[in-house]
């Protein structure tokens, strides 16, 4: 089965939300615990970030997305727009520049329950670019209301 991706440019907003999430993973860094983090914007405006919790059992870890959605959702911002996760280097990769990078199945599961409508960015051939939830998990299962 192929997916379409229809991607969107990348707006001044979406720069301001990627910076969010750089910025957060930057100041909350460290190996082995927080490697990732996400910034959700609300159709209001306000921006959430947080970090991956890497746990020694992976079972417990908890991706940023997760944590991102949940305090959106614990402060009554329920309206999702767009959603952006990056990922920090190891101290020893060569590369140290801080990646936009796409979600994980479960993310995307967890996006496509919580934030059906949002756009996330990723990366596509080398360049960034909004897409909808929807593309990053085609044939998508709901519980019928």
């Amino acid at each position: 089965m192929s997916t379409q991706l229809h991607p969107l440019p990348i707006r001044p907003e979406d720069e301001a939300l990627i910076a969010a999430a750089r910025d957060i993973i930057t100041q909350r860094y460290a190996e082995n615990r927080h490697h990732i983090a996400s910034a959700v914007r609300t159709r209001g405006g306000r921006i959430y970030t947080a970090v991956h919790l890497d746990t020694y059992v992976g079972r417990a870890s908890v991706c940023a997305e997760a944590v991102a959605v949940g305090k959106a959702l614990a402060e009554g911002d329920k309206d999702i727009a767009t959603v952006v996760s990056v990922r920090h280097p190891r101290p020893r990769e060569a590369n140290q520049e801080i990646q936009v990078v796409s979600p994980c199945g479960i993310c995307r599961e967890l996006l496509a329950d919580f934030a059906r409508d949002c756009t996330v960015i990723i990366p596509i051939d080398e360049k960034l670019a909004r897409v909808p939830v929807a593309d990053l998990l085609p044939s998508k299962y709901f519980r019928k209301p």
